[in-house]
């Protein structure tokens, strides 16, 4: 990763935060972008303090062009782009018969529309550089959650969108990535969106007992460095896949049950 150039996405806080450390202790020169002016500012103050390379670019992801801004910004800055995570994304819980159409709409904009706008003006100089193209997707991306209903959509439209990015671009020798966490101690579950739009505010789940976003980060430079396709994290995360392949009406009844136990759960 040394003087690589990394952009991520919802830099701010969390998976996004522990990326930008990860990949910035590992040599690769960082652009930090996410709404949340001051707190990217946290986040390059440590970054300078290690005496790394960085930039902050505030980034609203729903917006073309605001994604052009930050690819071009990065370029004048440093040249090029050796790696594009995008990250940047909101969850939400509420039954699909409750929920505000303007929720699914908008988890849409946030977690497929910013992958598309980002992919699609980092895509020449990814291509330049033979780099690499990260998503950061779900477990929700492999099986429909309940009470997710905008979030596991976005999650597999995200899927279905890289990957034919990737088959695209086998003769450019583009590296896609498509990275799927489990449960994760970062701040999406307080800011998942409740059936009328407003932030939820806390998290349903216990967050000590789920993998940390510096593990995933670090799981996530590893397999960009291996260009590997695909990276599904947790023990749990790995085998819904796996039974998701073989016994997916009984897994969609086991799925249904571990939902319905979360504080303040939707089915109660």
């Amino acid at each position: 990763m040394k003087d690589k150039v990394v952009i991520i996405t919802g830099a701010s806080s969390g998976i996004g935060k522990a990326c930008a450390i990860a990949f910035s202790d590992a040599g690769a020169k960082v652009v930090l972008a996410a709404r949340d002016g001051d707190k990217l500012k946290e986040v390059e103050t440590i970054l300078k303090g290690k005496g790394r390379g960085v930039l902050s670019v505030i980034t609203d992801v729903t917006k073309e062009e605001d994604c052009k801004h930050l690819i071009e910004s990065t370029v004048s800055h440093f040249g090029k782009i050796d790696v594009m995570i995008c990250n940047a994304g909101i969850s939400m819980r509420a039954l699909f018969a409750d929920v505000d159409l303007n929720v699914l709409k908008r988890l849409m904009d946030v977690n497929l529309w910013g992958t598309v706008y980002c992919s699609k003006y980092a895509l020449p100089y990814l291509i330049s550089s033979k780099g690499s193209l990260v998503g950061i997707s779900s477990i929700a991306g492999k099986k429909g959650l309940p009470g997710r209903t905008g979030y596991s959509a976005s999650k597999f439209a995200m899927e279905g969108f890289l990957e034919t990015v990737r088959t695209e671009n086998i003769p450019n020798g583009l590296h896609v990535l498509v990275a799927c966490p489990g449960y994760t101690t970062s701040n999406i579950r307080n800011t998942a969106l409740a059936k009328d739009g407003k932030q939820q505010g806390e998290s349903p789940r216990d967050e000590d007992k789920m993998m940390s976003a510096e593990e995933v980060a670090n799981r996530i430079l590893l397999a960009v460095k291996k260009r590997k396709r695909d990276l599904i994290l947790t023990t749990t995360g790995r085998l819904t896949v796996f039974l998701n392949n073989f016994i997916p009406a009984i897994l969609d009844k086991m799925v249904y049950k571990h939902i319905a136990k979360e504080k303040d759960s939707p089915f109660k």
